[in-house]
């Protein structure tokens, strides 16, 4: 905040909120930017920072690099507002009360919540006031786990990057069903009334199979990335949709939905697009949406999940010494091209580093999930043997 208004801009403070909810605050108030310091679903030593334009979208990867290059180049030094051109901040104190008012009218208005019990973990992240708010004043019974922040405990082995904790307590509390958000609650997972996950690609393929039937679904698309499992492919084609896929990361999901006209996107790992109602991924939106969908049809989490069958699908995480080029790694496209080989049109493999972490991600689908595993297992020791850090998992 100091360093924003020592370049003469003025800030508006808005506390705590989650990731999606500045977003919205951003495109509502008007303001030129926004600005979120978040680890998203890592460990708080991760912060950094997330920047949206005015309009609530995530800045262009071109945008942010030309940031660090007026930073670290040193041609914004000369830039000194002095006295009264100083920028000055403001705390917004109604900020969160916008957004549970934006978030609930994501949720259609003849339909309630009433005689649902829902466990919510708020992973001790920026949701743990607003979450249990919204759901709360929609009528719902509501068993909260992880809202007591204290600035170190964010995603500790809480919230959706582990969804057994949240499972132990929906079966505990004989719950209808568990909602998981991560720290910023742009991403969400849930799990049925039997304590069994129900991930972004089963979420999308529910939601996006619905706005198929209602023809709510823009151009019969929705928008994946090159991780989702060959079942969405399936569950989509078998409704009439058809699926377009983007490379790893939001952004790029987003980017593809504006290029194409698209309403609905997102990510296995539980980051859900619904341009309908917000410009990024938003844990609360997503959520409401299957909460309505399960309201308005009268079934369960687990009969609605079925509308998808996911394929046997390995994800193992190898530590890198750099992100070296991968094409000039030739052990590891050997023994890339020999298990792709093995597998055939039954399955594929796909090897990408982490956007936020020293780790190759290397993914195998197929049939049968042995087999998979020990395959991974092959490429992950080429990948140790050419640029280990030591350490996988």
């Amino acid at each position: 905040v100091a360093g924003i208004c020592s370049m003469g801009v003025d800030v508006l403070l808005v506390g705590p909120l989650p990731t999606p909810g500045i977003a919205f605050i951003t495109s509502s108030m008007r303001a030129d930017a926004g600005v979120v310091i978040s680890a998203s679903h890592n460990p708080y030593q991760d912060n950094g920072i997330k920047f949206f334009s005015r309009d609530g979208f995530k800045l262009p990867d071109e945008m942010e690099l030309q940031i660090e290059e007026l930073i670290f180049s040193k041609k914004i030094d000369s830039l000194r507002p002095v006295a009264s051109e100083v920028g000055k901040a403001f705390r917004i104190d109604d900020a969160k009360g916008r957004y549970v008012v934006f978030l609930k009218n994501s949720f259609p208005r003849d339909l309630d919540l009433v005689g649902l019990k829902i466990v919510l973990d708020c992973a001790n992240g920026a949701a743990y006031k607003v979450a249990p708010a919204v759901l709360e004043e929609l009528g719902a019974q509501v068993i909260p786990l992880g809202v007591s922040p204290n600035g170190t405990n964010i995603n500790a082995g809480c919230g959706s990057l582990h969804p057994e904790v949240l499972a132990e307590a929906v079966r505990e509390n004989r719950a209808d069903l568990g909602i998981a958000l991560d720290g910023d609650a742009d991403r969400v997972i849930f799990v049925d009334e039997f304590g069994n996950e129900v991930d972004g690609d089963h979420i999308m393929a529910i939601c996006a199979t619905h706005m198929l039937r209602e023809n709510r679904l823009a151009h019969g698309t929705l928008v994946a990335t090159v991780m989702s499992n060959l079942g969405l492919d399936i569950a989509i084609r078998a409704a009439g949709g058809q699926m377009v896929k983007t490379a790893v990361g939001d952004r790029y999901v987003v980017e593809e939905m504006l290029r194409g006209g698209y309403n609905l996107g997102g990510e296995q790992s539980g980051h859900m697009i619904f341009l309908d109602h917000n410009t990024t991924g938003d844990g609360m939106i997503s959520a409401l949406q299957v909460l309505a969908i399960m309201q308005r049809s009268g079934r369960r989490l687990s009969e609605l999940a079925g509308v998808m069958i996911a394929l046997p699908q390995v994800l193992l995480n190898v530590r890198v010494a750099e992100r070296r080029d991968l094409a000039e790694m030739p052990e590891v496209q050997r023994a890339v091209a020999a298990v792709e080989a093995k597998l055939g049109e039954s399955g594929r493999v796909l090897i990408r580093y982490s956007g936020t972490e020293p780790l190759l991600r290397n993914m195998l689908e197929g049939q049968d999930k042995y087999q998979i595993t020990e395959l991974a297992n092959e490429i992950a020791g080429a990948v140790e043997r050419e640029n280990g850090a030591g350490g996988k998992g």
